[in-house]
């Protein structure tokens, strides 16, 4: 027959000293006397008699339960007479045993059930996250957070319930409440160097996100933010300086939307030719490069100017005289005298160059972000560079034939920053490399052009678009690697070099040991050092047309070499409507606008897959898209206008329909 428990008084129950448990944890006592004050003890306790007093027992197994209850009658939660449910053995010899069973088979509670477990108390009782915390003893930080796992994208939470990541990994993937963002960084390092790396989840998690003090953040306006669409992680400890900002390409929308309107106020409060927008707090060495500095003219000083000049002088003079006759304290306090009186007279001495009317209205200006979030004129003016419309151009203009559609595609090289069109211009030179180390023949004669060249002209060869020592000519671009097909295909020409030679001791004896190659050989290692040789030229720039017009004679085929992906094309350009433009080109306004509504980014991964054909479209679009390239990584054919024919070439005949033709 089963024994039933029998109800007991607190007051006659104590622990046995046969209890296996000696160790305990004042944190998770805490937290279990606070549920029971609240619940009440809802598992029996097991104990045995004690000798010589009836009604009295030890407990071998519940003895945490049975202190806290102890400890609720002291603070008066609890009634003197309070009562446990006590199940009692009849043979006190299995008390140890008992004890251990009761403790060793205890398991910890996965953290994923724990989650859950909360969520599910807050959705079925109705309860807060406060109640809960109570209930248990816990901090209500501590539930929020077990909270924010529960909401964790499935494949992480499910990978936290396996086992197959900690606790803190869990905690890292959290600290972003985007679940979409979350599955992306987990799909990206699971199987990684970094999958369990605390840091780099959160980093890769924090991308294209702000903190709402971040000078972006402060230009655009948190209400501004939220009314567009945006998101903002938010728990309980974060405030409005600390709060994360999580929507980071539709903020940066926003922030080139008010810069243009801010830019645009100031070029005609200033009279300014051209004012750009930089979505940052400084102006890079980059964005100037080639730009010139524009230099006003310095006023001339004032005779009051003048004469304070002549004061600052007798007063530094005076205070160098008092320093030498100061004690410690007097010398730091004529030292710093001095050094503000310095200062001034610097200022004074060369103001600020004043920048007139006329100059200003052939003046580029840039507008970045101040600290505080607001809209600043750079200090530095630039002289306005002027675009030169080329033939074609000129013809449209005359005939009034270009509409606004038409200025805006001929002008769309704006759409490329500065390190992109170094990127495309290297990507570029590459492919011609390849195409000149594989053709030791047409090498050749290039080489010795290259060489002849520059030396009967003595002139630098920038026109060439070629060093000739075979050197590697210097790339402004640091940590570039491309990974495109033509950067593999050249490792594998260089690898198949026969370097044998190399190691026959001297320069004679290396010589003659390359000498000695098979004529194959040697016409490699020409192929090869002509090719290295090889200058990227930034579209528009002198040698574009020599890189174009050996592009051209090769007749390499751009489309079957090189594609645009988000991250050597697409997430660089300037703006969403660079992307949708280009779609447009291969499918027209029905084509982009299936992705008007998607985010940048999100835009620029769609858009490699298109053109990269790994998407299901329209067989028309398909082949027109795995032709396409932008026209800067095009090899295009210069426009050769044909040569006058003289009126009196009596060499000439035909007909006056053919002479009008030939012309």
């Amino acid at each position: 027959m089963t024994q039933l428990p029998i109800l007991v008084a607190a007051a006659n129950l104590a622990k046995s000293p046969s209890n296996v448990r000696t160790v305990g944890d004042p944190v998770a006592d805490a937290q279990l006397e606070a549920n029971i004050a609240v619940k009440g003890v809802r598992q029996n306790l097991i104990g045995v008699p004690v000798s010589r007093k009836k009604g009295h027992y030890r407990i071998i197994a519940g003895g945490r339960r049975l202190d806290a209850v102890h400890r609720l009658i002291e603070k008066g939660v609890f009634a003197a007479d309070y009562q446990l449910a006590v199940l009692v053995l009849g043979n006190a010899k299995d008390a140890i045993e008992t004890s251990l069973e009761e403790n060793f088979f205890n398991l910890t509670m996965n953290p994923a059930d724990t989650c859950r477990a909360f969520q599910d108390i807050i959705e079925s009782e109705k309860k807060t996250p406060e109640d809960v915390a109570k209930r248990f003893g816990l901090t209500e930080r501590f539930v929020r957070s077990r909270l924010r796992l529960a909401d964790l994208a499935d494949p992480i939470f499910e990978a936290l319930r396996n086992g197959e990541i900690t606790l803190n990994v869990a905690v890292a993937y959290a600290s972003n409440s985007d679940r979409t963002k979350q599955a992306e960084v987990f799909e990206l390092l699971k199987d990684g160097y970094y999958r369990a790396n605390v840091n780099e989840i959160k980093r890769q998690l924090v991308e294209d996100t702000y903190v709402g003090s971040d000078p972006k953040a402060l230009l655009v306006g948190r209400d501004a933010y939220i009314e567009a669409g945006g998101r903002v992680d938010l728990d309980l400890f974060t405030d409005s300086t600390t709060e994360r900002w999580i929507d980071g390409d539709l903020l940066n929308r926003l922030v080139a939307d008010k810069l243009a309107a801010a830019a645009e106020d100031l070029r005609t409060r200033e009279g300014l030719a051209e004012v750009r927008i930089i979505p940052s707090t400084h102006v890079s060495y980059n964005d100037t490069w080639d730009l010139r500095p524009l230099k006003g003219d310095a006023p001339e000083l004032t005779a009051e100017q003048q004469a304070r000049l002549e004061e600052i002088e007798a007063e530094i003079e005076a205070a160098n005289e008092a320093w030498e006759d100061a004690d410690e304290d007097g010398q730091v306090e004529q030292a710093n005298r001095v050094e503000m009186l310095e200062a001034e007279y610097r200022a004074i001495e060369k103001p600020v160059p004043i920048i007139s009317e006329e100059q200003k209205a052939g003046a580029l200006a840039y507008v970045v972000i101040g600290h505080d979030g607001q809209p600043r004129l750079h200090e530095q003016l630039y002289v306005a560079p002027v675009d030169e419309p080329d033939d074609e151009e000129q013809d449209e203009q005359a005939e009034g034939e270009v509409d606004n559609d038409d200025v805006v595609a001929t002008t769309g090289r704006s759409a490329y920053s500065q390190r992109l069109s170094l990127e495309l211009a290297e990507m570029k030179s590459e492919l011609l490399r390849v195409h000149i180390a594989s053709d030791p023949r047409f090498a050749l004669d290039l080489g010795t052009f290259w060489m002849v060249d520059k030396a009967t002209r003595h002139s630098s060869g920038f026109d060439l678009a070629t060093e000739l020592k075979a050197d590697k000519p210097f790339s402004g671009l640091t940590g570039y690697q491309s990974g495109t097909l033509a950067a593999e295909e050249w490792g594998k020409i260089d690898e198949a070099l026969d370097r044998s030679w190399t190691e026959a001791g001297d320069a004679c004896q290396r010589y003659d040991a390359f000498c000695a190659l098979p004529d194959e050989v040697r016409a490699a290692w020409l192929a090869w050092a002509i090719a290295r040789t090889l200058h990227a030229v930034v579209a528009g720039k002198t040698g574009e047309a020599m890189i174009d017009h050996l592009g051209t004679k090769l007749e390499i085929d751009v489309a079957a070499w090189w594609r645009p992906t988000a991250n050597n094309y697409f997430d660089r350009l300037s703006s969403k409507a660079a992307i949708l433009t280009h779609l447009e080109e291969i499918g027209g306004k029905e084509l982009s606008s299936r992705y008007g509504a998607s985010k940048k980014h999100d835009l620029a991964t769609s858009a490699e897959k298109i053109f990269g054909g790994s998407v299901p479209i329209e067989a028309e679009l398909r082949e027109a898209a795995l032709a396409w390239v932008p026209d800067v990584m095009r090899f295009s054919v210069p426009a050769i206008a044909p040569e006058p024919v003289p009126a009196n070439d009596e060499s000439v005949t035909g007909s006056d329909d053919e002479l009008q033709q030939a012309a």
